[in-house]
């Protein structure tokens, strides 16, 4: 069955609620224990992103009499799976910007300052202003902190102008980038794209930013002005073998350049001078007329300098962290458990692993109010709706294991579809906003 035809046989709305059935499903939720429902326990949650709000939204439901307190100093609430489209042409800015206020729970005690120290052998967390907060129970759901003081000479700032970009930061940086992109795209000249060698949030973003501005200098008339090079400090593109050759296979297509182990360390603004360093330490610079920067991303120092981060492993040098990563409970701390792109697990730093693993938070963590054991497990499932031009996308879904797991039969994970493009443009969105409100 064409993808098409799948659409034209779908009502939106059974698509969304086949989804928020699927998500049930997986998170086995069932009937709240009486202990828990009961229980007048201080719980405190830090970070309002889709993690934070989803699990305060859920929790005000499910425990009627708990004490609930989400730390977050920010009011504006960001789309993160948006700004690709922002950064492309495709969205206005407006399209990704929201309120906090919008989707905050009314029994829920909203603190307007940041956690800055967490103390989890005292149970309680200050914030940038010195207040202390006491918790019976916590959720850390910050999010990630975006490196970009790594790179020497970078300057957020100046995303927009002499050709710099990048997708993450904020909106207003993808708004920029496409004013450099948009340039770009008729100009053409020396295109670079980076990848760092830390987790980051949405692997795929760099990946979708490479190939949609392939797609735009066909469309303005710069492919035949262009050369194109994709710098990577790891060994691929792509986490998945399939994927990664995929890519690395369009790539060519393009004649593009793919260096592997090459990590952006410096830039020089005004001069459009990258530099890259090699495994080796040796050092080389080019110039740019494009350079897309993703940024190294870490935990928030905050968790970073806390017991709750990773001290070994592969997780370390981040700070991210230590939870089991089936339940999501905290390594040494029980009443403890972590959310979202702060999470020390081997993949996901996605909305859609969020939307999946807040329900698995949310029941353990009434399983272990109630004294009980957490039994439900999460298994790393994530998905990177890959946009390969415009009009086109690859659904890509997996888990912890690298296993394919597609949850539409129609929806081919190898081949690019119109359908999947619709997804991400069209249907994800309302399915995130249902599940920030608790409800998917």
């Amino acid at each position: 069955m064409s993808s098409l035809s799948a659409l034209s046989g779908i009502n939106r709305r059974k698509f969304l609620l086949g989804g928020a059935a699927a998500m049930a499903a997986v998170a086995g939720l069932g009937a709240i224990p009486a202990r828990a429902e009961q229980s007048n326990a201080k719980i405190v949650i830090t970070g309002a992103g889709a993690a934070g709000i989803s699990i305060a939204n859920r929790l005000a439901k499910a425990l009627p009499n708990a004490n609930i307190t989400i730390i977050d100093r920010r009011e504006t609430h960001y789309y993160w799976p948006g700004l690709t489209l922002v950064a492309t042409g495709a969205w206005a800015k407006s399209k990704v910007l929201d309120r906090n206020a919008s989707f905050m729970p009314s029994r829920v005690n909203w603190i307007k300052e940041m956690a800055d120290v967490y103390e989890p052998d005292n149970k309680r967390v200050i914030t940038d202003t010195g207040r202390v907060v006491e918790y019976d129970f916590l959720v850390v759901a910050s999010g990630v902190e975006y490196n970009y003081d790594a790179i020497e000479g970078m300057d957020v700032n100046a995303i927009g102008q002499n050709g710099l970009a990048s997708v993450y930061n904020s909106p207003d940086a993808a708004a920029k980038t496409w004013d450099a992109i948009r340039k770009y795209s008729v100009d053409g000249g020396n295109g670079i794209f980076t990848l760092p060698s830390t987790p980051i949030r949405c692997a795929g973003a760099p990946l979708k930013m490479t190939l949609l501005t392939l797609d735009r200098l066909q469309q303005n008339g710069g492919a035949d002005k262009a050369q194109m090079s994709f710098y990577s400090a790891l060994n691929g593109v792509f986490g998945l073998p399939w994927y990664n050759d995929f890519l690395l296979n369009r790539f060519a297509e393009h004649d593009m350049d793919v260096k592997f182990r090459h990590e952006l360390s410096a830039v020089d603004i005004g001069a459009r001078k990258a530099t890259f360093t090699q495994e080796d330490g040796n050092q080389f610079t080019t110039e740019y007329d494009l350079l897309h920067v993703v940024p190294p991303m870490r935990a928030p120092r905050s968790v970073r300098e806390s017991n709750l981060a990773w001290t070994e492993g592969n997780m370390a040098a981040g700070g991210w962290l230590a939870v089991d990563r089936d339940t999501l409970q905290h390594l040494t701390y029980p009443e403890v458990f972590g959310c979202g792109d702060v999470n020390g697990t081997p993949r996901g730093k996605t909305a859609a692993t969020v939307k999946m693993s807040v329900p698995i938070v949310v029941q353990n963590l009434i399983s272990v109010i109630a004294g009980e054991e957490p039994e439900a497990t999460f298994d790393g499932y994530t998905s990177c709706p890959l946009l390969t031009r415009f009009g086109a996308a690859m659904l890509i879904e997996f888990d912890y294991d690298g296993n394919l797991t597609p949850t539409y039969s129609f929806i081919d994970p190898k081949k690019e579809s119109w359908f999947a493009w619709i997804m991400k443009d069209q249907m994800l969105k309302p399915t995130y906003l249902q599940m920030l409100k608790g409800n998917v």
